[in-house]
This record gives C-alpha cells, sequence and structure tokens, in this order.
C-alpha cells in the first residue's frame, strides 16, 4: 500500500491534475488530500494505506493530466546531508526490488537545473544498487526518484504496466525539416501514446484515407500523408506548397463544421482552434454516423474550469453516440506536445 500517488504535469496544470485526482478519489474513495503549488509540474495526493494495484487503484491511461504516476511510500521527502546522500536513500531502500532506476526533477526551470546534480550522483547510486541487489532485471516494478532541490528527494515507483514507458512521461521526438508547422509533433505523439505498434500498422498506411479539419498549413496532414494515406484538407487558409506536391491531398476551401465527406474515411482528424464542445459534437457526430472510422483530435481548454469543460465535452459526446447506438472507445490524455489542450481518441468498438 502507498501513502502518496505523485503525478508528473504540465506547469499550470496543477489545478486540473489536482481536480482530476480528487474526482477519481471521490470514485474509488481514497482517503486523503492534494498538495501542490502553482507552476510546480507535479500533484501529491496523500493518504494512508492507498491501493496500488486493484481496481480501486489508479491507472496511468484514466488520468489525463497526469505525465506520469507513481507510488509513493512517505508522503513527506526525505532530506539528505550534502556529504552523504546515497546511505539514507540505499537504507529506506533495502529489501525492496527494482527494475530500473530513474533520476527525475519537475519539468520546470527548477527541475531542469538538476541535471548536473545527477549526471554526477548516478553511476555511484546505481553501483550501490545492484551491488546490494535492489535493482534486478526480472522485478516488475521501476525506482524513481524524484529530487525536490539535490538534498530533498521522494522515493517512489511506477508500476511496469501501469505508467508511462517514456522518461517523466515525455517522449523524445525529432521534428521533421520538411513538416509545415511544429504542430505535427502533436499528432506523431498521440499515434505513440494511443496506439500500439502493431495498431498503427494496421491504421496508417497505404490505400487509408483520411480528412483533416482546419488542416492548414499542414501540420497534421503531413502525418497522414507521411504513413501514405489519401487526404482531404479543409481549411480557407493556404497549405503548405511542398506538401501538396505530393499528389495524396484535396484541399477543399469550406466550413469544417459542415462538411462531410461522399464516402467514408479510415481517419478524421481536427486541430481547429474552436470550442472545445463545438469540436467534441462534431467529432462524435462524424464517428455516430459513420462517416469516419477513427478520429484523433484536439479541444483547447478556457482558461479557467478546463477539468469540468472536459467533463462536460465527455457527456456531450457520450449522449451523441449512445442515441446513436454506438459501442465506442473514448480517451484523452494531455500530450507533452500539447499547450493549452488535451487530445482525445475516438473509435467504434
Amino acid at each position: 500500500m502507498a501513502n502518496a500517488y505523485l503525478i508528473y504535469c504540465r506547469a499550470g496544470f496543477e489545478k486540473e491534475a489536482a481536480a482530476e485526482l480528487q474526482h477519481f478519489a471521490d470514485q474509488y474513495g481514497w482517503r486523503g488530500f492534494i498538495k501542490t503549488k502553482a507552476d510546480a509540474g507535479y500533484v501529491l495526493f496523500c493518504g494512508e494505506n492507498l491501493p496500488e494495484t486493484g481496481d480501486n487503484a489508479p491507472k496511468w491511461r484514466e488520468l489525463v493530466f497526469a505525465r506520469q504516476l507513481l507510488f509513493v511510500q512517505n508522503a513527506e521527502p526525505l532530506h539528505l546531508e550534502a556529504n552523504d546522500r546515497i546511505t539514507p536513500i540505499v537504507a529506506v531502500l533495502v529489501g525492496q526490488y527494482f527494475k530500473e532506476l530513474a533520476l527525475e526533477g519537475a519539468d520546470t526551470n527548477d527541475g531542469k537545473s538538476l541535471s548536473n546534480f545527477f549526471k554526477a550522483i548516478a553511476p555511484a547510486l546505481k553501483s550501490v544498487l545492484e551491488k546490494r541487489a535492489i535493482l534486478r532485471k526480472k522485478a516488475h516494478k521501476n525506482l524513481h526518484l524524484f529530487f525536490l532541490d539535490s538534498t530533498a528527494v521522494y522515493i517512489a515507483f511506477s508500476e511496469v504496466n501501469n505508467s508511462s514507458p517514456w522518461p517523466m512521461g515525455i517522449p523524445r521526438l525529432r521534428f521533421p525539416k520538411d513538416a509545415p508547422s511544429r504542430s505535427t509533433l502533436k499528432l506523431e505523439e498521440a499515434f505513440h501514446y494511443f496506439m500500439d505498434e502493431s495498431s498503427q500498422q494496421e491504421w496508417l498506411r497505404e490505400g487509408m484515407t483520411g480528412v483533416d479539419l482546419g488542416a492548414a498549413p499542414g501540420g497534421w496532414t503531413w502525418q497522414l500523408v507521411h504513413k501514405g494515406l489519401q487526404v482531404i484538407a479543409i481549411d480557407n487558409g493556404a497549405m503548405d506548397k511542398a506538401l501538396m506536391q505530393t499528389g495524396q491531398i484535396e484541399h477543399l476551401r469550406v466550413d469544417g463544421f459542415k462538411y462531410r465527406p461522399e464516402r467514408k474515411v479510415n481517419w478524421l482528424v481536427c486541430d481547429m482552434i474552436e470550442s472545445p464542445a463545438r469540436v467534441a459534437t462534431t467529432i462524435a457526430s462524424w464517428i455516430a454516423d459513420g462517416d469516419a472510422e477513427r478520429a484523433i483530435f484536439n479541444l483547447k481548454l478556457p482558461m479557467k474550469k478546463r477539468f469540468e469543460e472536459l467533463q462536460h465535452c465527455i457527456e456531450l459526446m457520450d449522449d451523441i453516440l449512445t442515441d446513436k447506438r454506438v459501442k465506442y472507445h473514448l480517451s484523452f490524455k494531455q500530450l507533452y506536445h500539447d499547450r493549452e489542450e488535451v487530445t482525445g481518441y475516438l473509435y467504434r468498438l
């Protein structure tokens, strides 16, 4: 049992991450309290004997605003002396076993300033943990040392099957030099997060079709074209000239909220800067009516009541799909490359 849940989040979204944790606390019966501060890049839910596994334990993929989900045995950080940081850490870990070690700080300027400290301490710490057999290749948990500064650390772990596979929950993606905009990384990250390798090979290949609502200048269209899809790009703005020369795109200057394809397409993607409720109902209607098989889309959240607005959008989409008796899968995540938004993935079951 854990005494705290620790999640990493985008700096500035602590309030939303905390609201979401409280939402699940009410649903699952966790007893405790939220501990965080503005722009910290992390949130703690502190309690006693909080479940680590089972139906009532938190699920990383259920937590929209969590980049990473960790379990903490002590809700207070361990304070270290500058002349010997390793001994007290090892003392806490005796009798426990972990697959890999991660030294981490928040995704903030203060957290990033710890990188040289991590480089200095990591080799010696890892060596001691291996000699004590605390690090074992067959273990099912990863050890995370989350440093607030060089003398205060939360000792935590993640379940391999209930956590982000990326360090800090941040995928390292390289911006394609010929992509028209950096927004292309949002869709690439979405493919990696929502779909495993076999699903990507099945659903993102030559011969498939897609529609990109609000396409210009073509960041998301580029991802679909790069996978071999034929794309209808919907936008009154201009598309990237080099991208149009691929011959895989039909550009229509029409209203993205009114357009529907003559034939069903495999994919609908949308990154329009519009009301989240309007985007959500449009996407749900496409899937409910059978105009697209799968959809990835962004909801641009308002400055206030972001979590509440997301819940409202989910309810709107459920109403539309349920009314048409469509069984579906819908999930959301605030991806690393998202900003004031979350990314959704919807498809029929």
